[in-house]
């Protein structure tokens, strides 16, 4: 799925505030890192039932999201917990997509009951936070332009001032305090963070941070709910002890659980992909095993070696047991890849992303050429693959020829 064809989807709705009176159609706990997780235990816990139907109770109860969401997000078991936090934590998201259009809402009981409407699109936001960030953007700024919001937005954006910054602001709050039930200026400050800092990060500009114009330009981790707060944790930092020395001795686990989970959701990902799509063969082409099934999902760059790009899909490749144990790994050891097999994956995983993001297989698109760009270069030590123009695959394959002469 390509910019255009999630544009063509947002032009189909009409997102106006004054029309809709919806003050909800982003929230607090709708950051990438969110949406994505709870799009990912949507498209989990439908995958394989008849009924695809589902309540926020439905989702935040499942295995899935019990296994993942207490570890990454640093949040207690969701069945021994009160509900309160779940379901903004949940139900925020939830209603994103609803307001969006990617899942329709009908009332049932005291709550709601969903059903998917595109699954493409779904899939695509539960892929990996960028798309999900992708989309928000998207999505953020049709809203606004439906609403007749974005031009202040523009003005903010070429002023970078504190004028400009509170004009914007004390504009968005009016406005939502006249079109929604929304009558507060603290909780329309706290959405307003959610509306301004993405697009803020995606045009490389200063947004907001506690309540004022940022000194700095919105980046991505910035954006994260997962973000650690540096202000309550270096107010524990010992006098004697330097910001860098002190953070190293702080303890990292949920970013080690968000990166397990990240892996995991790739693999998870390609091999739905590779079974949908492609029949569940291997992306190596090799006759002795062309009837076994590609049950392992391979790093081509070893996830120990290369964290960065350890789950980027670009960075994985469908094999057999056969291709992954014997020739990728030999004699089966895991620690140690064989070169001259490596080069193989690369040529083949190329001419997969070729087929996907030209549609030759008629499947929805899942990768990125710059993404692959990326692994690339992180992978052989370079920045030249950046250099090769977009969608030019002779290109990559000739680059690539030169690191494994």
């Amino acid at each position: 799925m390509d910019n255009t064809t999630i544009q063509k989807f947002l032009d189909e709705h009409d997102y106006d505030i004054r029309k809709t009176h919806n003050g909800r159609w982003i929230d607090q706990k709708c950051t990438m890192d969110v949406v994505c997780l709870v799009s990912d235990c949507i498209v989990e816990y439908t995958s394989n039932r008849e009924d695809k139907r589902f309540t926020v109770n439905d989702i935040w109860y499942s295995d899935y999201t019990v296994e993942n969401v207490q570890q990454i997000f640093s949040k207690p078991d969701p069945t021994q917990k009160a509900s309160n936090e779940y379901d903004k934590y949940f139900g925020q998201p939830i209603k994103l997509l609803d307001a969006a259009g990617v899942i329709h809402g009908e009332k049932s009981g005291r709550g709601y009951t969903y059903s998917i409407v595109n699954q493409e699109l779904l899939e695509y936001i539960s892929f990996r936070e960028r798309n999900s960030f992708n989309f928000l953007c998207l999505y953020i700024e049709k809203v606004l332009k439906d609403s007749g919001l974005y031009r202040i937005f523009e003005y903010f954006f070429r002023l970078q001032d504190k004028n400009s910054f509170r004009e914007l602001k004390d504009a968005y709050t009016q406005f939502t305090i006249n079109y929604t039930p929304i009558n507060g200026a603290t909780e329309c400050g706290r959405i307003f963070t959610k509306v301004l800092n993405p697009l803020a990060c995606k045009y490389r500009k200063c947004g907001t941070e506690r309540g004022h114009i940022s000194k700095d330009i919105i980046t991505q981790d910035m954006i994260m709910y997962n973000q650690r707060n540096w202000r309550d944790i270096l107010s524990e930092k010992p006098k004697d002890m330097t910001r860098i020395e002190y953070e190293i001795t702080l303890p990292k686990p949920s970013e080690d659980c968000m990166t397990t989970y990240r892996i995991n959701r790739a693999k998870k990902n390609l091999r739905r992909f590779n079974d949908q799509y492609r029949n569940g063969k291997t992306e190596v082409y090799d006759e002795r095993h062309i009837k076994d099934p590609a049950t392992q999902m391979h790093h081509i760059f070893p996830a120990s070696d290369y964290p960065a790009i350890a789950d980027y899909l670009e960075n994985l490749i469908a094999l057999t047991p056969t291709q992954h144990y014997t020739y990728a790994h030999p004699n089966n050891n895991t620690q140690y890849i064989d070169r001259a097999y490596q080069y193989v994956c690369l040529i083949s995983k190329t001419g997969t992303i070729r087929d996907n993001l030209l549609g030759k297989n008629k499947a929805p698109i899942i990768y990125d050429f710059y993404l692959y760009q990326t692994v690339l270069n992180t992978g052989l030590g370079t920045e030249e693959f950046y250099e090769i123009q977009e969608l030019d695959f002779d290109g990559l394959l000739n680059c690539i020829e030169k690191y494994y002469v």
